[in-house]
């Protein structure tokens, strides 16, 4: 017992002294925490990888096979693809049209999302832009005693004094 119980009060947890203790006690060092089950190298628990990381692997190795398999289509002469045995693919006119569709999709699409949100937004000149159901006009909360000032409740600041900061006083 007092050759396990080696510690002195003013002693200090090295690595070197916590594997030599592990060492006396015959068990194995491991940098993962037993209880941790998000630790060890996208590994969650003891069930594999999280599908999540599967997908976007596959995911990635999937979109440079498929943009290689274009590149190649779009790009080799006809006569070499036949040589390798390739005989039955789209026509190259796909080539070009597919991602100038897409791009004008996108493009339609985007234009699409600005006009919405003109629809939806009010006019400059309409209330809607200054106040809303969440708005709150400032109390008058007079206090008799003048020594003591409560803190005034949140509110918005009126119009009319942001334009008197911006537009009076200015110097």
């Amino acid at each position: 017992m007092k050759g396990r119980n080696m510690e002195s009060p003013h002693s200090v947890n090295s690595p070197r002294r916590t594997l030599s203790l592990s060492k006396q006690r015959r068990t194995t060092v491991s940098f993962l925490d037993p209880d941790d089950k998000t630790s060890g190298f996208g590994l969650s628990g003891d069930h594999g990888p999280k599908p999540s990381e599967v997908y976007g692997f596959v995911g990635s190795i999937t979109t440079v096979v498929a943009t290689v398999i274009f590149f190649i289509w779009a790009y080799v002469p006809e006569s070499w693809l036949q040589s390798a045995g390739i005989s039955y693919y789209p026509s190259r006119y796909w080539a070009l049209a597919v991602p100038t569709y897409v791009m004008v999709t996108i493009i339609l699409m985007l234009g699409f999302y600005i006009g919405l949100n003109f629809i939806s937004t009010p006019s400059p000149s309409s209330l809607n832009t200054v106040f809303d159901k969440f708005s709150r006009d400032p109390l008058s909360n007079e206090c008799s005693l003048e020594d003591e000032k409560p803190i005034d409740p949140i509110s918005d600041i009126g119009l009319d004094r942001i334009n008197d900061v911006m537009f009076n006083n200015a110097t």
